[in-house]
């Protein structure tokens, strides 16, 4: 496991980010949630200064792409993850809004999702409920792989079992999706789609955040 230093974050930074998670846990085991996450590993190996990062982007729009469920962590995991990025000076796209579930990506978001260095995907409990942040998986799996970009998974108190063979959550959330496809074979298609980038990502080196010890794998 790759060991990081605490000056990757300054002291103030940590506590700012600490002090907005809602977390019974102390914050020595906060501050070890924090500084074992995968931005931080990311952060060891770019320059960390915000003239030396903003030259990683002159091929890139965006150092970092963001994916994730707004209404699981918009407002806790994913935003103080994508502060952290934007304070060290890395480039990030966030989507600022929720679409409904029925939506489609726009091409400025295909864009998006192209003109990023790299991909983190935030697999929460209703990842899977939205067939928007599966399209997004979709595109962002394929996309990368034909790239040689690098994806970074972290299963926020989620089991990556779940996600790689869609059980639980993610197998009655699929579940739902297909009896509202009703045998349509163009969704049923892209069902399928679904289920293997999951399992593809699910096999990816990544991070576990599951609410106690954070570990990577």
């Amino acid at each position: 496991m790759t060991k990081v230093k605490l000056t990757l974050i300054n002291n103030s930074s940590v506590k700012l980010i600490l002090s907005q998670f809602t977390d019974p846990d102390s914050y020595v085991t906060l501050q070890t949630k924090v500084l074992s996450l995968p931005f931080v590993v990311m952060a060891i190996q770019l320059p960390s200064s915000s003239s030396s990062s903003s030259s990683l982007s002159n091929d890139f729009t965006y150092d970092v792409f963001i994916s994730f469920r707004g209404t699981d962590t918009r407002f806790g995991f994913t935003g103080h993850l994508y502060k952290a990025l934007s304070d060290k000076g890395f480039h990030t796209f966030i989507d600022d809004k929720d679409l409904p579930g029925g939506d489609e990506i726009t091409p400025s978001l295909w864009k998006s999702i192209e003109d990023s260095r790299i991909a983190i995907i935030v697999f929460s409990k209703n990842y899977a409920t939205s067939s928007f942040c599966l399209d997004e998986l979709v595109h962002i799996i394929h996309y990368f792989k034909a790239k040689g970009r690098l994806v970074l998974p972290i299963f926020y108190d989620v089991e990556p079992s779940q996600v790689r063979h869609q059980n639980d959550y993610y197998g009655e959330a699929l579940a739902k999706h297909e009896e509202g496809f009703q045998n349509n074979k163009e969704n049923m298609e892209r069902l399928l789609k679904w289920k293997k980038a999951l399992n593809q990502a699910a096999n990816l080196s990544g991070h576990h955040f599951n609410l106690g010890y954070p570990s990577s794998f």
